[in-house]
């Protein structure tokens, strides 16, 4: 047994050996342009997307975002007080890379893949992999497998899921997300759980780890941070560190549930970025880079390779500005996904969480994740509720009259024990077979 450690140990360390650069470049500060750092340095290591570190009173690292004629713009990740012109800059022409392995199971890390948590230093995998890869082809890719149950009533029944499915959370702020993301950290039928904190409160984290996620959820998880104070580069470099981690243990063969929250903030990191390198802004202030960005991470999640048993079935969340659905992230994030799910403050007001509103809610794979049965259960329940919302003005102020319209009448008589199927406590878990068995006696 000591035997095979030693032989695992010298593996590693053989492949961190192997995976060192023996070029070493060096590059010089040449001045800085809004927040962002112009670095001079050999053409071979000026590369985009490659990282540097500015050695000076405290060191500071940073990536390559651009260029202005034959000088590179660097976006730091670290505090830049105190930066000198002529700084001495050290260049890794390479794109990052990382090597996550089960033992980040349980653990809190940085953008980088550092851990941040206390808990001592990780234990790196063999196999490494590029932070920022690029989405399997639409060719190589398996389809999505069977429904996923989430254990949240309002979504396996009228938004469910299938493994590899991917669906964006749409909601302002204040109205539940994080406990949402709780809920389904808890309760889902995934292997593992990754979360991407990307512009959190720093505040809310911890909160978030030990009371929301819990310990049955962190076991099983491992959770990425970038707060709300760090820089717009670490901020724009947290999702893609959750994808790469959900990426390792989908080539496992494990199936993950992805959780990012959320992509406003990352687009509004990248959207920092490119008004620092000089992007025209348009809707919004949003440069065309944001809207070429988001692509890119949206669809690494999914299904993996032909004949890969692993999934990543992952949830966005937006977070809509002055509760505008179709402000430009929203509706562009919902182009690209196969789904969504909407929170309203005014169910929140009212006291239903979630507060989801199922109305307008879809899931574009929800009739072959749900047998013929269920689906007339689901068709049922949307119809009583759509016609409660429509003549629900005219019921309060006492103009209709019970017994005008058979259908109106019947939408009146279910609609509260429909909404206490879809009110859900955080704490409370729920299998689909609970939830559709609920959902018949309610229309009973």
């Amino acid at each position: 047994m000591r035997g095979a450690r030693m032989t695992s140990l010298l593996t590693r360390l053989a492949a961190e050996i192997d995976a060192i650069d023996p070029r070493r470049f060096e590059g010089r500060v040449t001045g800085l342009s809004g927040s962002l750092v112009e670095v001079t340095g050999p053409f071979e290591a000026l590369a985009l997307g490659a990282r540097g570190t500015i050695q000076g009173h405290r060191v500071a690292r940073g990536e390559i975002v651009g260029f202005r004629g034959d000088r590179a713009l660097l976006a730091p990740y670290d505090s830049i007080e105190a930066i000198r012109p002529g700084a001495r800059v050290t260049l890794e022409g390479d794109a990052p890379l990382v090597r996550p392995s089960q033992a980040w199971l349980g653990r809190v890390i940085d953008c980088f893949g550092a851990p941040v948590d206390g808990q001592g230093p990780l234990v790196s995998g063999l196999k490494p992999r590029l932070v920022r890869a690029p989405p399997p082809s639409a060719h190589d890719r398996a389809r999505v497998g069977g429904r996923l149950d989430v254990g949240v009533r309002a979504i396996n029944i009228f938004s469910a899921l299938c493994r590899g499915q991917r669906m964006g959370v749409f909601a302002g702020s204040g109205v539940g997300k994080s406990v949402l993301m709780s809920m389904l950290a808890r309760g889902a039928a995934a292997d593992v759980i990754v979360i991407g904190l990307a512009g959190e409160r720093g505040r809310e984290v911890k909160e978030f780890i030990e009371d929301t996620l819990g310990e049955e959820g962190r076991r099983r998880s491992v959770v990425v941070v970038a707060t709300s104070d760090e820089s717009a580069a670490r901020r724009r470099l947290a999702p893609h560190m959750a994808c790469a981690v959900a990426e390792h243990f989908r080539d496992e063969g494990l199936d993950v549930l992805l959780l990012i929250d959320s992509v406003t903030r990352f687009a509004m990191a990248q959207r920092e970025i490119g008004l620092s390198v000089g992007e025209p802004p348009t809707t919004k202030g949003y440069t065309p880079s944001v809207f070429a960005e988001l692509p890119k991470l949206l669809e690494r999640a999914g299904p993996g390779h032909e004949g890969q048993a692993g999934s990543i079935t992952a949830l966005f969340t937006v977070l809509v500005d002055g509760d505008d659905h179709n402000e430009p992230i929203a509706d562009a994030v919902r182009g690209i996904l196969d789904g969504h799910i909407v929170m309203e403050r005014a169910i929140a007001e009212r006291g239903r969480y979630p507060a989801i509103n199922v109305l307008k809610s879809i899931s574009r794979l929800m009739p072959m994740c749900h047998t013929g049965e269920e689906n007339v259960l689901v068709g049922r329940a949307r119809e009583a509720l759509s016609l409660y919302t429509e003549m629900e003005e005219l019921i309060r102020i006492g103009a209709y009259k019970p017994g005008a319209d058979a259908s109106v009448d019947e939408a009146v008589r279910v609609r509260p024990a429909l909404e206490r199927v879809l009110m859900q406590s955080r704490d409370e878990q729920c299998s689909i077979d609970e939830s559709f068995a609920l959902l018949a006696e309610a229309l009973a």
